[in-house]
């Protein structure tokens, strides 16, 4: 073989392995993989790279990868590369407290050297610290790897391998604060043996350090040995477990742990609910009131408790109107502290109709507090909040009230137009994120006349080099700057979130749109939204739930996604969109290809895969065996179904579904993506226990080779992340037949490529979560309900088994989703950007004539005037919108437009 594919083969080799969880043959894989890589190489070899070391993770010997790497470095003369990783290495010897002495051995011995010619002089010396820390060699020999590379699953799950009995009952009692009769299993022998001696608080602090490092399969050990060591009262040791467990689908034996794990979620959580948080009713001070219950209240006391009550609403950041309209107050809910369990990890919990209620409640836990902790110093005391803050809702519509009507009054004088509502954008995200990828289109179709737009960065640009190579020269964030009115970086303000509200209120800024929520944590503005620094706020995107916040006062959403009667479970009232409230840029963004009606062909069957050539059926999720038979020409995949979601996104229940279907749809394969790849063993040994107690224990030969676990395990495969968007949309149309959606946590920014790259997704739409009914609303929009089981999980797979098994039906669905995708003169309603901006823009203006008008807050529903189709974006109408923008934002740039402030009530200078 050459060596650039030779390189590859090894990569892939090395999956194989890691999937197997043979890691020390794995590592020996990847490390070809990263030598052998050349400059015109199909994969990248950061992606080798990182599974090397993610070989050594896995085998707590990370200390041992960096060394490899450092004495690798320097026999190969590569002096800045070993220093760098040997520095690496000496700091996580330090933090360990033990283990061998190689990295201090290694940098004793290129210590005495001056020069990089010296230090190769060392090299025999330096291979030989190399080979001593290679785990490859671990009892395992060259000739060994390719054993192990051509055999089966040998079953070496060594994660966690908790409640394996199969005599076990099933319904096993669990209290989380005394003793499960059935908890996670620990392998001691992972720890350093300082661990057993420290307290669980301690130990948990250790378990966060692994965390925020990506090694969830240590972080998940640690953290259930501080849950467990604390006797179940670390409750957040406990939560933390749980979701590590749910990352690495280690749901124990036919999933008994993860229901256990659920009920820990319940648990803790509604205990929490108990403690933590309390709800204050303010009365309604009538002067009129003759209700018994206010009878205690005396009439000269009356101005000074309003002014208490109105005060506890400024400073809960509440935005109702019930000093203009005289409403009713309304009641402020209290947390003493946030819950154990983070609202991002709610979302892929699939809790009953009755628990649902629990992730409002974590939402706002996180929201009563987030603003106290973004004043949390390092020494653990709390810094004091200026008395201004949080701003007043009142106070800030009185000005803006007596601004508008200055407005109004030189309009009346000499035809002056309104000015914009000021719209601000506040994100970590305008970078190469999801929430960008989506949506930074957006900016090119506002209404300049309607809307000014600033947008608030709080995260860094990208990587110039990643720009360059990764990205292929496309710079989202440089799109957003040149289209929008306002650009603020404001990094500068990073940790200061009381610094940012002002600097935000003194903009003037009058809508204030959020798209963070708390997807996340460490990045976001924390606290800013609490500070009410504008009089509006409004939750959009990223995170599909809701905020808990009574200082958010809506979140835009759509009548499927959140239909009235679920109305409590979110704090904030619905902004109605039409025509599906995600925005997508697919159809307007040069770079995304959009689909074909039928496949190119593929030259050969072993010709390698390129983008957009070949069927689903011929590039096979990219797997050299994907039936897992002996005879491959006797066997063709009938039919590939998808999943790109992350493994938090799914459960057991999902997992099982999805093993029926390929038992009833035969030469059915199923594609996954590899996120994350320390996973796989579990999932693996998932399937094999399900299939193998499916067959009641009968042998393999006794039952249809179909459904034997061993084949379909074979039937599943996995790919690696793609790391550039495009090319990963553009995956979708050549690797999937039909997309499994997850539930209760679609597919969000992964399902709006597949459905732009032509394939259909299959989704249950008996859910209550916001993040539960995305797909659902989507195919409602595209008129493809009936891929919408409203049923729950049985029709859900009846319906994926008929695509599969019916190819008229299978073909007539594809073709009606790909028609909205080409569609033009009009646009679709779905993928017109140009029209979603307009709705949009009604919405704010809607919102913002409701706050002037001191109307108390309630739902606010855009309607499409146009007809479903007439209303539709044409292809001149697109160019015009955006051409009016630039021509308005360069005028910008040249007029000073804010003159208002020098004109006296009579609108005169």
């Amino acid at each position: 073989e050459k060596p650039s594919q030779e390189g590859r083969s090894h990569l892939q080799r090395g999956r194989r392995l890691f999937q197997l969880g043979n890691y020390e043959a794995a590592s020996f894989h990847f490390w070809r993989a990263v030598l052998l890589h050349s400059s015109d190489e199909s994969y990248h070899v950061d992606d080798a790279f990182a599974l090397f070391l993610q070989c050594h993770r896995m085998r707590g010997t990370l200390v041992d990868g960096l060394v490899f790497v450092a004495a690798e470095g320097f026999a190969r003369g590569q002096v800045d590369l070993g220093e760098m990783y040997l520095e690496r290495a000496l700091e996580l010897e330090l933090e360990s407290e033990g283990g061998h002495d190689a990295a201090r051995r290694l940098k004793e011995l290129v210590s005495m050297t001056a020069t990089a010619t010296d230090i190769l002089k060392l090299r025999e010396r330096l291979l030989e610290i190399r080979n001593e820390v290679d785990i490859s060699n671990n009892g395992i020999g060259r000739d060994d790897v390719d054993a192990v590379d051509s055999g089966s699953n040998s079953n070496s799950h060594s994660l966690n391998n908790n409640a394996r009995d199969k005599d076990k009952d099933k319904n096993d009692d669990f209290d989380p604060y005394g003793s499960p009769s059935a908890k996670p299993q620990i392998n001691p022998q992972r720890f350093s043996p300082t661990l057993f001696d420290q307290s669980p608080e301690e130990i948990y602090n250790i378990g966060t350090h692994y965390f925020n490092a990506k090694n969830f399969v240590e972080a998940s050990q640690i953290f259930e040995w501080s849950c467990q060591k604390s006797n179940y009262r670390l409750s957040v040791a406990c939560t933390n477990a749980v979701y590590l467990r749910t990352n690495l689908c280690d749901w124990g034996y036919l999933g008994r742990g993860f229901e256990r794990d659920m009920a820990i979620v319940e648990s803790v959580t509604k205990r929490e609910v108990e403690l933590y948080r309390s709800v204050q009713y303010l009365k309604d001070f009538d002067e009129n009131e003759d209700d018994d219950h206010y009878l205690s209240y005396r009439y000269d006391n009356q101005h000074n408790e309003r002014k208490w009550a109105d005060e506890a609403i400024r400073a809960a950041g509440i935005g109702h109107s019930h000093d203009h309209r005289r409403q009713p107050y309304p009641p402020i809910i209290h947390w003493k502290r946030s819950t154990s369990v983070h609202p991002h990890m709610m979302l892929g919990y699939p809790l009953d109709d009755d628990h649902c209620i629990l992730k409002r409640y974590v939402s706002e836990s996180m929201a009563g507090m987030d603003e106290l902790r973004a004043r949390l110093r390092d020494d653990g005391t709390i810094a004091d909040r200026p008395a201004d803050l949080p701003y007043s809702v009142a106070d800030m519509r009185e000005a803006f009230l007596e601004q508008h009507r200055r407005h109004l009054l030189r309009r009346e004088r000499d035809g002056t137009p309104l000015p914009p509502i000021k719209v601000g954008f506040v994100s970590s995200g305008f970078n190469s994120k999801a929430v960008l990828y989506l949506s930074q289109d957006l900016f090119r179709f506002f209404d300049p006349e309607l809307v000014e737009i600033h947008v608030f960065s709080t995260g860094a640009p990208d990587h110039p080099q990643f720009i360059r190579q990764t990205m292929r020269g496309v710079d989202w964030r440089q799109r957003v700057i040149d289209t929008v009115d306002y650009f603020h970086d404001v990094r500068e303000f990073d940790g200061d979130h009381i610094a940012l509200a002002r600097f935000i209120h003194d903009k003037e800024v009058q809508i204030l749109i959020e798209w963070d929520g708390y997807a996340r944590q460490g990045e976001r503005a924390m606290g800013l939204m609490a500070l009410r620094p504008c009089p509006v706020q409004i939750l959009h995107q990223e995170f599909l739930a809701t905020s808990g916040a009574q200082y958010v006062d809506y979140i835009v959403t759509d009548r499927v996604v959140s239909p009235v009667r679920l109305e409590g479970l979110y704090t904030e009232k619905f902004l109605y969109l039409p025509h599906h409230f995600f925005s997508k840029g697919h159809a307007v963004q040069a770079e995304v290809v959009p689909p074909k009606m039928e496949h190119v062909p593929k030259e050969s069957s072993s010709a390698e895969f390129r983008l957009g050539v070949g069927s689903p059926q011929e590039n096979a999720c990219l797997a050299s065996n994907p039936l897992g038979g002996n005879d491959q020409d006797e066997q063709a995949v009938s039919f590939v179904y998808c999943n790109f979601n992350k493994f938090l996104k799914n459960n057991p229940e999902t997992m099982r579904s999805w093993i029926r279907i390929l038992q009833n749809v035969p030469n059915s394969i199923l594609c996954l993506l590899e996120n994350p790849t320390e996973g796989i063993p579990n999932l693996r040994q998932f399937v094999n226990d399900v299939t193998a107690e499916e067959g009641n224990g009968d042998d393999d030969h006794d039952r249809d080779a179909t459904t034997s676990p061993s084949n379909i395990n074979a039937r599943i495969h996995f790919l690696p992340w793609e790391k550039n968007p495009f090319d990963h949309q553009q995956r979708s149309h050549s690797l999937c037949n039909a997309m499994l959606d997850s539930h209760p946590y679609n597919g969000h920014t992964t399902a709006q490529d597949a459905l732009y790259a032509g394939v259909p997704i299959v989704t249950r739409s008996d859910g209550d979560d916001m993040a539960s009914r995305v797909t659902t609303s989507s195919n409602v929009i595209l008129s493809l309900e009936e891929l919408n089981a409203y049923n729950g999980i049985e029709e859900y797979e009846n319906i994926a088994i008929r695509l599969g098994n019916d190819e008229e039906f299978f073909r007539s669905v594809r073709t009606k989703l790909i028609e909205t995708c080409l569609q033009t003169n009009p646009m679709h309603p779905y993928w017109d950007v140009p029209r979603y901006v307009k709705n949009f823009e009604k919405g704010l203006v809607m919102v913002w004539e409701n706050f002037l008008s001191g109307e108390k807050t309630d739902h606010v529903e855009v309607r499409d005037e146009d007809g479903w189709m007439e209303g539709g974006t044409t292809e001149e109408e697109l160019v015009r919108r955006e051409m009016k923008r630039r021509v308005m934002r360069k005028l910008r740039r040249l007029v000073v437009l804010d003159e208002y402030d020098k004109y006296n009530d009579k609108g005169e200078l």
